[in-house]
């Protein structure tokens, strides 16, 4: 017998062509409630035009938020950890601000990397260390035409590379004493000029010690933007070569927030807003959309969204392998940060999103 089974033969068999006719979409299912033929969701697709004028999300410039690493050292060479970034001393971070703002882009995150450094990182609060020099001379140069944050941490800033002050002989980072010295460094930054301080050491209370100390000087319009929900990731690595900030012993994973846990990143958002946060931030972004979404529903504050150091790289190498189109991988990367509920992104790609938008 032949195994081959001949279909046009058997009994009951039936061919793609003599059953496609047999349907009357008139009164079939597809053809009822609004489904199939009456709607083809293919209509909104047809032409660029008509995708553009009922695109749901849009990035925008002032969605924007870019980081900029200044040393105290001067040194303005590449990020060999971060290809097309640069390390920037104040005069080079002036003018680079000054290019960005002619495209469209007004906010800016510094980040410092100091001379010296100390084991409780009290360096951070020096009036005239790098990021309160930058500061000032950006808001001196653009006054309210800009945005100026600054990160408040003290791993570039102490010598074990921790978030915290440490407990000498247990390794331990001590919460309630490294408050004190992170509201120092947010009240010098406000001094500074700062327009936002984004806290990002997650200690348990900052939020509440830095909004009292900003409010009994007087600084009660400068907003805080909460690091609120910033999980121990491995997608900071670049970020952490490029910041000098890799701790010495141990890792991060007793303050920063265990990658398992959803339920907990909302209690933390809760607790910073409830605290006096303005801004509520999740770090990083693309791996943690889910807890975007549901910040953006549950809360009436801004969202901020880190797209890390990590997703740059991740981008930048696939691009450069050939795996992906850059330009069309950066955008959709950013459109869905943005989807998910983000209204703010502090992203490495910045500048050429907002030259892109602009042609």
């Amino acid at each position: 017998m032949n195994a081959s089974l001949n279909t046009s033969t058997t009994p009951n068999a039936v061919s793609r062509d003599s059953f496609l006719p047999r349907i009357n979409l008139k009164h079939s299912p597809w053809g009822r409630d609004g489904l199939y033929p009456t709607v083809r969701m293919r209509r909104y697709r047809k032409s660029e035009a008509i995708r553009d004028l009922v695109a749901e999300t849009e990035v925008r410039p002032d969605d924007l938020i870019y980081p900029i690493f200044v040393r105290e050292d001067g040194k303005t060479h590449e990020i060999p950890s971060m290809p097309g970034q640069r390390y920037h001393s104040v005069e080079t971070a002036v003018e680079t601000v000054r290019e960005l703002l002619d495209l469209g882009l007004r906010a800016f995150i510094l980040f410092g990397i100091p001379r010296e450094k100390d084991p409780e990182g009290r360096v951070a609060a020096d009036p005239e260390g790098i990021v309160q020099r930058t500061v000032r001379a950006l808001k001196e140069e653009y006054g309210d035409d800009i945005v100026v944050v600054t990160d408040v941490c003290l791993c570039q800033y102490t010598t074990h590379g921790h978030c915290g002050l440490v407990d000498e002989d247990t390794g331990k980072v001590l919460n309630d004493p490294t408050l004190e010295v992170l509201a120092e460094v947010a009240l010098s930054h406000a001094e500074a000029g700062a327009d936002i301080v984004a806290p990002s050491d997650m200690m348990d209370g900052r939020v509440k010690v830095i909004r009292e100390a900003l409010e009994s000087e007087g600084f009660d319009d400068v907003l805080i933007m909460s690091y609120a929900a910033k999980y121990h990731s491995a997608f900071y690595g670049p970020f952490r070569d490029a910041a000098d900030s890799a701790p010495e012993f141990g890792d991060r994973s007793t303050y920063q927030m265990d990658p398992r846990c959803f339920r907990q990143a909302i209690r933390e958002l809760e607790l910073d807003a409830e605290e006096g946060a303005d801004i509520l931030m999740i770090k990083p972004a693309m791996p943690y959309l889910d807890v975007v979404r549901e910040a953006r529903r549950r809360f009436d504050h801004p969202i901020a969204a880190y797209q890390v150091s990590g997703e740059y790289a991740m981008i930048k190498a696939a691009a450069e392998a050939g795996y992906v189109d850059y330009r069309t991988a950066v955008l959709e990367s950013l459109t869905c940060i943005k989807r998910a509920g983000a209204d703010l992104i502090l992203t490495y790609f910045a500048p050429e999103v907002v030259r892109w938008l602009k042609s």
